[in-house]
């Protein structure tokens, strides 16, 4: 089933994924029906709308599930397919056009192919993975040049068996270990017999040899890949840009330079921060504020200087929690903090101190996601003890983010939890997608119910 596969996945995966956009249809039919949509229409009326799905889908070639694909692109290939299959319904779809409120029905259709579809595509990627990992549907590979990096790209495919890629050995001048099969010069003697799909070269040999091997994987319809050195095996994944018929690799891009990427998250930082001032602030900031006047002198709102994108300052808000004080910039809340009053100590440990945020939010200097701000004399600080830790001013900081939700939020009593924060916020910041930010906002969410042992 080495081959064979690839020749049937395409067809078994469009058959099952038209049968469960039949299904899909046939409960979005029924939920309307609950609803009062639809009620003059039998269920065959919405078949050909299976037949559209099927359409996108095989155009769009969901069917390609990469051997090294996360869930994550299957999600995002979902979402771009099911975008296109409303917007063709919401065009041709004859029985749309006849009834009021276009968007809750095109909004109850999309809900449930998102849910069922998506369950059904991570269910097949699931499997496949599973299927690989018992030694099918393999690939297999041999690396040209040991050295540098490619023994870290052997322990990829010995740990990864979801990937399918069948490792046969190295192929280089210094037979150093017992998976070298032979010299460089070997290999052209040697490749022929090996049914190759896939050659790995590494970046530090001869451009003359290079050649010679991409020239013979040509001849031979396998594919080449090149292992690039250390310096650019770094913890995100690597895009390029081209300048004529020149390509250069852009070494620190990260997924929120894209503007589609940036504006996806701007417009939902927005809407949600729209939603939290007019539903829960407008009554939230009189009525704390009476509470906080009520007990002490100063002002309801604790402003405070903090760094943002790119390191511009920024005004940061609060609901006062403290008495005023000069030390409200250098000195770190603790537990049993005499400075924090009653309702403070309260707003403190609900985190309703920082709801003032949300305006923040809507003023652009924050994300709902991303780096929780320090102040400025802890980033002077930080960033003369912590390696590359202004990198995470790269993008807005959050009312919350990855590393708050993983147990690192609240006072910082020693070194390790500085640099464990700064690896956290580095992760988000080249591995951000818009799933990560729901997951975080949902984890917030618990450790706000669950988890308070360091909010003081």
């Amino acid at each position: 089933m080495k081959r064979r596969f690839d020749t049937y996945f395409p067809w078994l995966f469009t058959s099952a994924d038209f049968l469960a956009s039949v299904i899909s249809l046939f409960i979005s039919y029924v939920i309307l029906g609950i609803f009062g949509r639809f009620e003059d229409l039998e269920f065959y009326a919405f078949l050909p709308l299976a037949g559209m799905w099927m359409l996108v889908s095989v155009l769009r070639k969901d069917y390609k599930i990469g051997r090294t694909d996360e869930y994550e692109r299957t999600w995002r290939n979902l979402g771009i397919s099911l975008f296109w299959f409303l917007a063709v319904t919401a065009i041709l779809w004859v029985p749309l056009h006849d009834g009021p409120n276009r968007v809750l029905q095109l909004g109850i259709l999309g809900g449930v192919f998102l849910v069922l579809m998506g369950a059904f595509r991570i269910g097949v990627h699931m499997l496949l993975k599973r299927y690989r990992t018992k030694g099918n549907n393999y690939r297999n590979a041999v690396i040209v040049g040991k050295g540098g990096t490619s023994p870290k790209l052997a322990d990829v495919f010995r740990i990864r068996k979801d990937f399918g890629i069948n490792f046969l050995g190295y192929f280089d001048n210094a037979a150093d270990c017992n998976q070298t099969r032979g010299s460089l010069d070997d290999f052209f003697e040697e490749a022929p017999r090996l049914d190759l799909d896939l050659i790995y070269i590494h970046e530090e040999l001869d451009a003359v040899l290079v050649k010679k091997v991409i020239d013979f994987a040509d001849d031979h319809y396998i594919k080449v890949k090149m292992i690039p050195g250390g310096s650019l095996q770094l913890e995100k994944n690597l895009s390029f840009s081209k300048y004529g018929d020149f390509f250069v690799i852009n070494v620190n891009d990260i997924p929120l330079d894209h503007p589609i990427n940036s504006f996806a998250k701007r417009v939902f930082d927005l809407v949600f921060a729209s939603l939290v001032t007019v539903f829960i602030l407008s009554w939230l900031i009189p009525l704390v504020g009476l509470l906080i006047k009520l007990e002490s002198r100063g002002p309801v709102f604790f402003i405070q200087k903090r760094n943002g994108i790119n390191n511009k300052e920024f005004n940061c808000l609060k609901f006062r929690s403290m008495t005023p004080n000069d030390y409200a910039d250098t000195l770190q809340a603790s537990k049993n903090d005499p400075r924090v009053t009653r309702i403070g100590s309260f707003l403190r440990n609900t985190s309703l101190d920082e709801m003032p945020q949300f305006l923040n939010v809507l003023m652009g200097d924050m994300s709902i996601v991303g780096p929780r701000p320090h102040t400025i004399p802890m980033n002077q600080t930080f960033k003369t003890q912590i390696e590359r830790y202004n990198s995470r001013h790269k993008i807005r900081p959050g009312i919350t983010g990855l590393a708050q939700v993983k147990g690192y939020r609240g006072e910082i009593e020693n070194p390790f939890q500085i640099r464990s924060r700064v690896r956290l916020d580095s992760f988000y910041i080249n591995n951000w997608t818009f799933l990560l930010d729901l997951e975080i906002m949902i984890r917030t969410v618990y450790e706000l119910l669950f988890n308070r042992e360091n909010a003081y």
